[in-house]
């Protein structure tokens, strides 16, 4: 490899044959490839790393039982989004099959891979786990293969794991996995002794297990007998449970700062700890924080390197040292935003998606998702069943869980209108001012917009796109839009809608809108009669023109919003938002990337 191209490695070839002194000549034992599982051709292995396979008296097979999981056949019909479901019937922290089976409940914690993270984190999923799995463990599926769960997967159900994402594109990344999961084939599965948790999580995640893989399994696909044929070291690893028990614990606490966490209680900007009086503040104490939780994460990750590498004694073959595009929290930049940028490019963006996810949580307070008086969810069941007003008192909740997004205040539960609301609870009502500048520098004001119209064009250009990639295209704040002019367009809260939504729609938002159109086209043309310029007729006779366009749109938004009232469409959770979003026509936007249909 040292002679580039055919025409010089040929006589470099042959010369090496007759002069094996030099200097390019290799010899290679077959012996020694023995010596690694699989006997791959690894020739470029050095002594220190063949003696860890042949010294080692035991493999993780000897204390762990690594695995394939569970293959639904549908997942369409079998697996949600925990957040598309009534988060009523689902099952969280069950330790049997047999308790789960008792509780009647349907819906269960889903280990499925998922994105590259380490330690803890992508619990995304839920599956139709009710009557022990009844249904999946009997129905054939609709291309005819019978779905299936071997002995294995059902014995090690509900029990507490570590579980990897099998298809990677580089590096392979393993996560611990509480009680009170199923496990798919998507996401192997690795039960253990008793007292060993600890180490074969930091194992997993440590440089060694990493070279090891790259020797055994040069494919893209880990497979459980990858893992089964790791070789324990012989010497102790001392401080290894309370390292990996921090960095395990800060992941989970990153991971549980976001709202599509189930275990999210509030937004870290809303947090006493790092509260102050301006938003600016505020952000600037909890990205001091974020920085510190990055590098602290970082020097754990490289301690636990470092006490595998000294125990296989691989000091000479390894370095414990982290990259941090590798410390894999949400809240760091350099992991979370791909490609080579700037450390101010990386502040920029995380400056940008911090005041998003708070606009994003202020919404779920509009809509009675969240509470400023209580911690995590207050309401995510179904058709608006059981809505309890008396939650939300520093900040009520919306009515009817509708909230227009429009060009300016039409109606008094306007989403821009009731964010200011929010603003002046959340932070020192003195503040305001200052909150709402900094948001609209961060949102990328424009020339001539104040703050408030900033944030209004965000909310009606960005913020669905947005929600759309924060939920994986499975929202749960539906845009209603009357179509491109945007004359009315509004959220509906997927967990608060029921038959009378789409009347009350009607009656409360887009009749009274029509009345406010025909009424602002009366005094436009009143103003541009009057008008004394041409420049100023001209100026009535463009935005008259406008209202009209927007006025024709919604009387034709009208009518099918009518017909589809008349409807009174039932929506089932259980069938997911895939299903459920496909039933309301054109009124949606986003309907193709959401459904999938054109």
């Amino acid at each position: 490899s040292d002679f580039r191209g055919a025409e010089n490695q040929r006589p470099k070839t042959l010369e090496a044959i007759k002069n094996p002194d030099c200097g390019w000549f290799y010899r290679a034992s077959a012996a020694d490839f023995k010596k690694i599982p699989g006997s791959p051709i690894a020739y470029w292995v050095s002594t220190a790393i063949r003696s860890m396979f042949s010294r080692s008296n035991n493999t993780v097979d000897d204390i762990a039982n690594p695995n394939q999981a569970l293959v639904t056949g549908n997942t369409d019909f079998y697996i949600r989004k925990w957040f598309e479901t009534s988060f009523s019937i689902i099952g969280f922290g069950y330790h049997s099959r047999q308790d789960a089976k008792k509780s009647g409940l349907k819906w269960f914690p889903y280990n499925k891979g998922g994105d590259f993270r380490s330690w803890y984190g992508n619990f995304d999923h839920v599956v139709n786990w009710q009557n022990d799995g009844h249904e999946l463990q009997t129905k054939l599926h609709p291309s005819g293969n019978r779905i299936w769960a071997h002995n294995f997967v059902l014995d090690s159900i509900f029990k507490e794991a570590i579980v990897w994402s099998k298809i990677t594109s580089g590096k392979p990344c393993f996560r611990y996995s509480p009680d009170g999961f199923l496990y798919d084939d998507a996401s192997g599965v690795c039960s253990f002794e008793e007292g060993k948790r600890e180490f074969l999580i930091g194992l997993f995640c440590s440089k060694v297990n990493f070279l090891v893989q790259s020797l055994i399994n040069p494919t893209l696909n880990i497979q459980p007998a990858n893992l089964r044929s790791v070789p324990l070291p012989n010497n102790d690893t001392p401080c290894l449970r309370d390292v990996v028990s921090e960095i395990v614990n800060t992941s989970k606490t990153d991971w549980d700062s976001y709202e599509t966490s189930w275990d999210f209680t509030s937004l870290p900007l809303l947090q006493s700890d790092y509260r102050q009086a301006s938003l600016k503040a505020t952000y600037t104490d909890l990205n001091s924080y974020w920085r510190e939780m990055i590098h602290g994460m970082q020097k754990l990750e490289e301690e636990n390197n470092r006490i595998f590498i000294k125990a296989y004694g691989l000091q000479n073959e390894l370095t414990p040292d982290v990259p941090l595009s590798e410390i894999t929290l949400t809240c760091n930049p350099h992991y979370r935003y791909n490609g080579n940028k700037t450390e101010e490019e990386l502040e920029t963006l995380l400056l940008t998606d911090t005041i998003k996810e708070l606009i994003s949580y202020a919404i779920g307070c509009m809509m009675g998702r969240y509470s400023l008086d209580h911690q995590g969810l207050i309401y995510a069941h179904s058709g608006n069943i059981d809505f309890d007003p008396s939650k939300y008192k520093t900040f009520p909740a919306d009515d009817d869980g509708i909230i227009p997004i429009m060009d300016q205040d039409w109606f008094p539960d306007d989403t821009a209108g009731r964010f200011v609301e929010f603003l002046k609870v959340a932070w020192p009502p003195e503040t305001l001012d200052e909150n709402l500048k900094f948001i609209a520098a961060t949102l990328k004001h424009r020339q001539n917009e104040t703050p408030v119209d900033t944030i209004r064009r965000y909310l009606s250009a960005g913020f669905f796109k947005d929600h759309l990639k924060t939920y994986k295209k499975r929202p749960i704040y539906w845009l209603f839009s009357s179509g491109k002019q945007k004359a009315f367009e509004c959220l509906v809260y997927l967990h608060r809608y029921n038959e009378s939504t789409l009347s009350r729609m009607r009656s409360a938002y887009v009749t009274p809108l029509q009345g406010n159109f025909s009424a602002r086209l009366e005094f436009l043309r009143a103003e541009r009669d009057l008008a004394s310029t041409t420049s100023a007729k001209n100026k009535f006779q463009k935005e008259i023109n406008k209202l009209k366009k927007k006025q024709a749109e919604l009387s034709g938004f009208d009518e099918k919003l009518r017909h589809y009232a008349d409807m009174k469409i039932a929506l089932d959770l259980d069938d997911g938002v895939k299903v459920n979003y496909g039933k309301f026509g054109s009124l949606l936007a986003e309907t193709k990337a959401v459904t999938g249909k054109k």
